[in-house]
């Protein structure tokens, strides 16, 4: 869907819960946005649980690769309650590889103590999944609030400059 003559957005979906309080269960809908830019393509995942990542992939068959993926990595314990809503650091690699994306900024930590685990856990996970499964840190960072993350999209996996 066009926004004007040079960004665009589609819709993605995402698995999370409306509910505030317990009359308000499945009263609003959830999603992700893709967006279209002239200096690439940038994905946000929304608040989202993994489920069996079949959304993930159906979002790259649709729309392709991108350039830079916003996923979260936070809020994630304790898991027998928050699978369904929120990705552990885990599932955000996963999600990452599903979507094919060149870059990510792990989103959702490091700003207020929502759940069980420890503020800074969200980072320290995501670099150990990482790690597991290969893949450079400067692909996928945590992002820290109010810095300013600069990406050379020309390349299909260009260096990451953090500024």
């Amino acid at each position: 869907m066009p926004l004007n003559d040079t960004l665009g957005t589609t819709l993605t979906p995402a698995n999370h819960s409306a509910g505030r309080s317990l009359s308000d269960q499945r009263m609003a809908l959830w999603s992700g946005h893709w967006l279209e830019t002239p200096v690439g393509t940038v994905w946000f995942a929304g608040g989202t649980g993994y489920g069996d990542g079949a959304m993930f992939r159906n979002v790259r068959e649709r729309l392709g690769s991108r350039d830079v993926a916003l996923i979260p990595i936070g809020a994630y314990e304790p898991r027998w309650f928050m699978e369904p809503l929120h990705v552990n650091p885990s599932e955000a690699v996963q999600i990452f590889h599903d979507v094919d994306a060149c870059h990510a900024l792990g989103i959702h930590w490091g700003t207020f103590q929502l759940t069980n685990e420890a503020r800074d856990a969200p980072e320290r996970a995501l670099a150990d999944a990482l790690a597991a499964a290969n893949l450079p840190a400067s692909r996928f960072v945590a992002a820290e609030p109010g810095f300013v993350y600069d990406f050379a999209i020309s390349a299909r996996v260009p260096p990451l400059e953090v500024i």
